[in-house]
């Protein structure tokens, strides 16, 4: 008897290895992700602009990457003793405007070069609400706590959120045509929308991003991390004490699945090896003068070193 339903993954065809170069972008759940791969010392870049939801605001802040348009003093504004921009997060927020400025644009500087150079761009996506602000008319990626009032909350509808998709695939790939596409629709439930609003939101990004795989764009993939989380640990005991966010348990699940259908099988004894380092860093000894533990120190010294003639990026 079948207790249980198990999502039906489809194996890259575009495989990760310990040469690809990594870009992750979107929501909180693109954080985990990228957190697995920093773990395991993939080469992995992660929301250089913060987490970003909804697909308008990711396909926003990548069309000034990848037309390398700066950031100005329009763009920025003060509020709460910070200097803020309504396109990124607010942990960039800044109480010095021009240092503001300076770590926005050195972003996009190094963004772009990411984007050249990554093999691989892995996209979450998180709602479909967002919010836009009354004065300018731009639907912005963080609030920043600024009173409600000043912004009207709307829902993007299936083709405004295809339409960005479709931009935001060709700004990438005139520049990088070689760069693979994972996509990927967040886990993490909006319950501030409301459970109907929620529900609604996610089927909208379903909708928008499947018409894009139908219309035959090439080196497009779809994770499925939200059903993996839906149908595969349908319990609460997978997630965190707030009910909404995967614990560490289903995020570690979610990977383990990633990771057998998204990395290369030559990449698994590598993984192995980092991993038995990670653990051996964390190990505290009881003693840390005695014999016993410099003769362990040496050993993982030369594990480290022998990954690194193999893996030069590899650093620990």
């Amino acid at each position: 008897m079948q207790f249980r339903t198990q999502i039906p993954i489809q194996k890259s065809n575009n495989q990760i290895d310990y040469h690809s170069k990594i870009l992750s972008v979107g929501s909180c759940f693109a954080e985990n992700m990228a957190a697995k791969f920093d773990y395991f010392k993939f080469q992995n870049e992660t929301n250089p602009f913060g987490i970003i939801f909804n697909p308008v605001s990711i396909e926003k802040i990548l069309e000034r990457v990848c037309k390398q348009e700066l950031f100005g003093e329009k763009d920025v504004f003060f509020y709460n003793e910070r200097w803020h921009s309504f396109e990124v997060h607010s942990d960039l927020s800044n109480p010095d405007r021009g240092e503001l400025l300076e770590s926005l644009n050195k972003a996009i500087k190094e963004t772009h070069k990411h984007i050249k150079e990554a093999t691989h761009i892995i996209i979450t996506y998180g709602t479909s609400w967002i919010y836009r602000s009354l004065e300018s008319n731009e639907i912005v990626a963080n609030c920043h706590k600024v009173p409600q009032k000043q912004f009207s909350k709307e829902l993007l509808s299936i083709e405004i959120i295809e339409k960005s998709i479709q931009n935001t695939i060709k700004l990438i790939q005139d520049l990088n045509s070689e760069i693979n596409f994972v996509f990927t629709v967040s886990p993490v439930r909006h319950i501030k929308d409301g459970f109907i609003e929620n529900q609604l939101s996610k089927s909208h990004l379903f909708a928008g991003l499947h018409s894009n795989f139908r219309s035959g764009i090439s080196d497009l993939e779809y994770f499925p991390s939200y059903e993996i989380m839906m149908d595969e640990l349908r319990d609460y005991r997978f997630y965190t004490e707030d009910m909404l966010h995967p614990n560490q348990i289903a995020i570690d699940y979610i990977w383990k699945l990633f990771s057998e259908n998204y990395i290369s099988e030559s990449s698994i004894s590598t993984m192995k090896e980092v991993d038995e380092i990670q653990k051996s860093l964390r190990h505290r000894s009881f003693n840390p003068e005695s014999e016993q533990h410099q003769k362990f120190l040496f050993k993982l010294n030369q594990k480290i070193n022998l990954l690194g003639e193999k893996l030069p990026h590899i650093k620990f």
